[in-house]
């Protein structure tokens, strides 16, 4: 494969790279990144080419944001795609800074937010976000977690309040402020009772379709294939285990993995080795079998892991690898393995 090779998103006409850049560790989820070391992580990431960026006024609750645009803005606009998300709306925090806790942000700025899917609460956040990233134009914007994780049994009413919210986001579209937008699910359950309910142009999938986990091929992924839904999977190293592989410190889901996910990466492990091929390049390489699936978005935090995404996107698996894995009972066996003509 080829990190600078283009796909469709769904039927937005929208054509993205295969390997994208996730801004998620921008906003230092899992430790602190000075501004200088930033820089030099996305000057690499757009010299080598790169040029999708995903963001959200989540991911460091706006610092993410800040950094990203800060790049941008001295790039020629129309060389480039952006995905930020809506549907949090944020206000400065009323104290010290120092006493701020943005769990699970480790750093982050001071600012607190509250859900609105509504048309005035997407209006906001997608205002906030052009000011933070100082651009005047986001290409795909993403309904953020619009799931039972964060909002319980008050899901149908959220979902009833996102009514008026997709009435806005086809305004935009239709305006061209806009050129397409999705959802970012983590819960499985949510993406039929969208499709159900709203005319959206794509998922952003973060967790449950990689090397470890495949039961959206079940029902999930069928049902965006009728109405032409496109797949941007997030988190393809599953928040890092399978980049750092079957050690006591990985983290699965975005916590400690249990010993059951250890056993299965480092039988997943043992096969790659088998075939000398890195867990990391399987990992990258897997989602983007599936037809549907137009990139995938690791988070990125240095020069290095930008480099070595890169490499290995480009890396050579072998058919008898995958073969393997199916036949090990390591993988789905309807799950795709090559890549469709």
């Amino acid at each position: 494969m080829n990190h600078l090779e283009k796909r469709f998103l769904g039927k937005t006409g929208v054509k993205l790279p295969i390997l994208g850049f996730g801004g998620a560790p921008l906003g230092e989820l899992f430790k602190k990144v000075s501004f200088p070391q930033v820089e030099v992580t996305l000057n690499q990431a757009y010299d080598s080419g790169i040029r999708y960026y995903d963001t959200a006024p989540f991911y460091g609750h706006g610092l993410s944001e800040h950094r990203l645009g800060h790049m941008l803005r001295q790039k020629i606009r129309s060389e480039f795609i952006l995905s930020s998300k809506v549907g949090r709306v944020y206000s400065p925090f009323n104290g010290n800074p120092l006493d701020f806790n943005g769990s699970p942000w480790i750093g982050g700025l001071p600012f607190q937010y509250y859900f609105d899917y509504s048309s005035e609460g997407l209006e906001r956040s997608y205002i906030d976000s052009t000011l933070r990233l100082g651009l005047n134009q986001i290409d795909l914007l993403i309904i953020h977690d619009l799931d039972h994780g964060y909002h319980g049994k008050k899901v149908k009413q959220k979902l009833k309040e996102l009514e008026s919210g997709v009435e806005w986001l086809k305004k935009m579209k239709t305006s061209g402020f806009i050129k397409g937008f999705g959802a970012g699910i983590n819960d499985m359950q949510m993406i039929p009772i969208f499709i159900e309910h709203f005319d959206i142009d794509f998922f952003l999938v973060a967790m449950p379709y990689t090397l470890l986990e495949q039961s959206p091929l079940e029902k999930v992924f069928p049902a965006c294939k009728k109405p032409e839904i496109g797949i941007i999977i997030g988190s393809p190293y599953a928040s890092g285990i399978l980049a750092a592989g079957s050690n006591y410190e990985s983290t699965y889901s975005y916590a400690p993995a249990n010993n059951e996910i250890l056993k299965k990466v480092g039988s997943i492990e043992a096969i790659c080795r088998k075939y000398d091929v890195p867990l990391k390049a399987a990992s990258l390489q897997f989602p983007l079998f599936h037809p549907l699936v137009a990139s995938v978005i690791p988070g990125v935090l240095d020069k290095v892991q930008v480099l070595e995404n890169i490499q290995m996107i480009k890396n050579s698996i072998p058919l008898e690898l995958w073969l393997d894995l199916k036949n090990n009972g390591l993988m789905h066996p309807e799950a795709p393995v090559t890549l469709s003509v």
